[in-house]
């Protein structure tokens, strides 16, 4: 199953994340299947691939809660969301 989660890039205390489409059982620096956004929570920069997204949760792609949010922030449809 792939999950869409995401992963930490960056030094300490200058962390960033990308959201990646990964294995359910790989652990999180593990290798990825896809990339699909990026997130900065120090300044609120979100940037998104919503084709993507979209394509990977009709696939059967499973959304973790904190990848939830931010699509939710980004005000991203509520289908998209709530497929997982």
């Amino acid at each position: 199953m792939v999950r869409l989660r995401l992963k930490r890039h960056g030094r300490k205390q200058r962390m960033t994340y990308r959201i990646v489409a990964i294995d359910a059982k790989s652990r999180r620096e593990g290798k990825v299947t896809r990339e699909v956004g990026f997130f900065n929570p120090r300044r609120e920069e979100t940037q998104l691939d919503i084709l993507a997204i979209a394509a990977l949760c009709e696939s059967g792609a499973k959304l973790t809660k904190t990848v939830r949010d931010i699509l939710g922030r980004a005000k991203l449809p509520q289908r998209i969301r709530t497929e997982s």
